[in-house]
């Protein structure tokens, strides 16, 4: 009893000094602060004040020229504020994308009702209504099915590795072209990854591996990367910079005609396609030796890839609805605006219905089909929805702010005159130098927030050089997808570099002739069908 009781009390007094302590408390206390010190001035905190810092050195330190650039002023340094917490990733990219709407009206440059507009009109509803699709596809499987099956059609016998990789490589940019590049890379990526799994590695197994099945799985990984980014050009859902694009467009010319889903396919398709042809010839010139498809058909059988897709077993009542609503979907923005001759569905509406207004209508079907998989459950339900990727939708509003912002406060026009020089210069020479500038920029920032810089610039020297604004609009925007060097240039790049496959000499090996190839077809295509496509557009 008595020891039990010692033991207990040992037990309580195990933490207590055996020794009395003499405590110094100027020690202590300086301990305490000297942490407290460092617990406030980390890296994240600086970057953190180094936005409003930046922004109060512009908005005291800076002479735009006159009174009255007080506006543009402050608007620079807003825009200097956020973009170092953007780049600095200081504070999450959602919530810098919504500090406009307090900044903005603090600042005197727009009222706040005016900014929420920004977060909210026909192209936002746009993305939301193509993100739950995507959702839905994903959610059922459909990009799975429709890989392997494509890929299916490319896997011959005997096995032709350029031709393989054509497969997955048109499979990721189609699925791309329907939603945003990204979301397109993180589908495709595991169905890439899991063709790859088949192929042995030279650090699981002790056998000699042909050169070529590293070459082709690194190759296999570049394509994903890059199909995506490039078809996400051929059409308005496919990424954020094309829908940033036709948001200044119709914010700057409200009097001209909207960019239509089918006139930028029109243009943005033969593009992409032309990129297209360009990465796969690169890759396999690169990654495909002679000799790759005997190398990788000990590994790569049709028979494997039609037991995944058993696995899938057939097609249910509600994967085909999704996809007939998806269809559906596509029909209706390709036919909304036809030509001025043929005129779309859009006219019985008298121009009222736009590209967001079906995708939102299509989207609400999915809550209202059944699935015919539990009883009352429908295709989708708010809760598959939690996924819905708010910080793009945010970034394309903040964006369409950042446009506003900068026209209204007349920051377009006096940044525009550090560029006069290009006014003198003839277009031949301007398109490419621009395609180039915005494709350098990408690089080490997002290509929203390229875009969101370069275009209201570019849409002043239009005006100055009496040309029409999208010819000089477009290739900043599209230049600024040409993120091809560097894993941070893009999300879809940092999805293939974390697969280990790949390593940043192959991005550069494939993405520098990509970039140059790009921005030769960009400069070609542009004046000559781009000119044609958008000729019955106003805004000059």
């Amino acid at each position: 009893m008595n020891g039990g009781d010692v033991t207990v009390a040992g037990s309580d007094d195990l933490k207590s000094p055996l020794l009395p302590v003499v405590h110094n408390d100027e020690a202590f206390e300086r301990q305490t602060v000297g942490q407290q010190l460092r617990t406030i001035f980390t890296p994240k905190n600086c970057y953190i004040a180094l936005g409003p810092l930046l922004c109060a050195v512009v908005c005291l330190c800076v002479d735009l020229g006159g009174d009255e650039t007080t506006t543009a002023r402050n608007m620079l340094g807003v825009l200097v504020w956020m973009f170092a917490w953007w780049l600095t990733e200081a504070v999450p990219m959602p919530i810098t994308s919504m500090t406009p709407l307090f900044l903005f009206p603090l600042f005197g440059i727009s009222a706040a009702d005016d900014v929420a507009n920004s977060y909210m009109d026909d192209v936002i509803s746009l993305v939301l209504g193509s993100f739950i699709l995507a959702l839905a596809v994903e959610h059922y499987n459909i990009h799975r099915r429709l890989a392997l099956n494509i890929t299916l059609v490319f896997c011959v016998e005997p096995l032709n590795a350029p031709l393989l990789l054509l497969g997955i490589c048109a499979t990721t940019a189609f699925v791309s072209m329907w939603m945003h590049n990204v979301a397109a890379a993180v589908m495709m990526m595991p169905v890439a990854t899991g063709i790859l799994q088949r192929l042995p590695s030279s650090s699981s197994t002790t056998e000699v591996v042909h050169p070529a099945v590293g070459k082709f799985s690194r190759a296999v990984v570049l394509g994903v990367i890059y199909s995506a980014a490039v078809g996400g050009m051929s059409t308005l859902t496919g990424t954020g910079v094309n829908l940033i694009l036709v948001g200044m467009w119709k914010s700057y010319f409200p009097e001209a005609d909207p960019i239509s889903f089918s006139q930028w396919f029109f243009f943005g398709f033969p593009l992409a396609l032309c990129i297209f042809v360009v990465l796969w010839c690169v890759l396999c010139v690169m990654y495909c030796p002679k000799g790759a498809g005997q190398a990788l058909s000990p590994y790569l059988h049709k028979s494997h890839l039609r037991r995944e897709l058993e696995l899938l077993g057939p097609m249910n009542f509600a994967e085909k609805m999704v996809l007939a609503v998806f269809g559906g979907l596509v029909v209706l923005w390709m036919t909304r605006n036809i030509t001025d001759d043929i005129p779309g569905w859009g006219r019985i509406f008298a121009g009222r219905a736009g590209d967001g207004t079906v995708s939102v209508m299509m989207a609400t079907l999915l809550f209202i089909i059944p699935s015919n998989i539990k009883k009352g459950e429908k295709l989708m339900d708010w809760n598959k929805c939690k996924k819905l990727p708010w910080n793009i939708v945010l970034l394309l509003g903040a964006g369409f702010a950042i446009a506003d912002g900068v026209r209204t406060s007349g920051l377009a026009e006096v940044l525009s005159k550090g560029l006069v020089f290009l006014e003198t210069a003839p277009y031949w020479a301007i398109a490419p130098t621009v395609c180039l500038i915005a494709a350098t920029i990408t690089e080490f920032t997002s290509n929203n927030a390229t875009t969101t810089l370069l275009v209201p610039l570019l849409i002043e020297i239009a005006k100055n050089m009496g040309i029409h604004p999208l010819l000089l609009m477009v290739p900043g925007a599209i230049g600024a997808q040409f993120a091809f060097l560097l894993p941070t240039g893009t999300p879809s790049n940092v999805v293939g570099f974390t697969t280990g496959h790949i390593e940043i000499k192959d991005m550069i090996k494939t993405g520098l002739p990509l970039k140059i190839a790009g921005t030769i077809f960009l400069s070609i295509l542009m004046p000559t069908l781009g000119a044609y496509v958008f000729a019955s557009m106003g805004g000059v």
